[in-house]
């Protein structure tokens, strides 16, 4: 992990973007396969991101190739930013990688002003105890008491800092909730 460096993706980076598409379809085939079912969708998200007022970041391996990538959208003037998406190659899930890119992301946000970034994290196949239920009763109460089914990853981001704010309920689908958290951070001295 030590010979990974993070760098910002350009639409001159052409072969990394296309390995960036690769991830994301990859890395979101199990937990929301509608989401980017294709190298195509993959690279139309990718390529969205690319704009002068987004954040791509990517880690890149010692031979200069893509394991894993974040994307950020301003929001609020700019007060706050969401962080969509987050994807690491599945084989690399697990040892860091998206650890570092969150941190990153933030210090990014930092640079910018930044004073706040959200988030929605998917339940559309039953990982946690949000999915199925009436999330319109007692909301908060079930909130309070999620708990973790299958490897959801509300939880990477609680170890990071995040606060679950909220849910939509039936985003994506009926019983099939977006989690939506957030966390302020302080802008940067000067």
């Amino acid at each position: 992990m030590n010979n990974m460096k993070i760098v910002s993706l350009t639409p001159d980076h052409k072969n990394l973007v296309q390995q960036a598409a690769q991830i994301l379809v990859e890395a979101f085939t199990l937990c929301s396969p509608k989401a980017w079912p294709s190298l195509e969708d993959g690279l139309v998200e990718v390529r969205k991101m690319l704009t002068n007022d987004r954040i791509l970041r990517a880690v890149l391996d010692s031979e200069g190739n893509v394991t894993g990538w974040i994307g950020g959208i301003p929001q609020y003037d700019g007060n706050v930013w969401e962080l969509h998406p987050l994807a690491v190659k599945p084989d690399q899930q697990g040892i860091g990688i998206g650890r570092r890119l969150v941190l990153d992301f933030e210090e990014q946000v930092r640079q910018r002003g930044g004073l706040t970034i959200t988030l929605g994290t998917d339940d559309e196949n039953d990982r946690t105890s949000l999915s199925n239920v009436d999330l319109y009763h007692d909301t908060w109460k079930k909130i309070n008491e999620i708990r973790n089914l299958n490897r959801h990853p509300y939880e990477f981001y609680q170890k990071l800092g995040y606060t679950i704010t909220g849910v939509l309920p039936d985003a994506n689908g009926m019983g099939k909730p977006d989690i939506l958290m957030a966390k302020r951070i302080k802008p940067s001295e000067g």
